[in-house]
């Protein structure tokens, strides 16, 4: 199993930071996507200018039950900071460890 299957940039700057990555790493993009020979690896969240939340990477972590997941980090001392999400693919729980650092709980639909 991969550590990762989707990365979400929050940026105050999508178009900056299309830019800087693209130029940087010579990354793709499409609309709000980070894509590798189009398909899509990762997004761009636009942070709304009342957003106090610093720019961040959040990465997707595959597991086979969210719920679950989600409760064992909370036993483990973490927080959940975004309810159980349903999208059309698949259902996501964000969450930080101890620490603070945040990581979305991902389970493919």
């Amino acid at each position: 199993m991969r550590p990762f299957v989707f990365f979400d940039v929050r940026t105050s700057d999508v178009d900056g930071t299309k830019r800087f990555f693209g130029d940087l790493l010579g990354w793709e993009s499409s609309g709000a996507l980070l894509t590798d020979g189009g398909a899509p690896w990762g997004g761009l969240t636009e942070l709304a200018p009342d957003d106090d939340r610093a720019p961040q990477w959040l990465p997707y972590a595959p597991v086979s039950d969210v719920d679950a997941a989600a409760a064992k980090a909370v036993a483990l001392g973490g927080k959940v900071v975004r309810e159980r999400t349903d999208l059309p693919v698949g259902s996501l729980v964000v969450v930080t460890d101890p620490g603070g650092a945040a990581l979305v709980l991902f389970q493919a639909a």
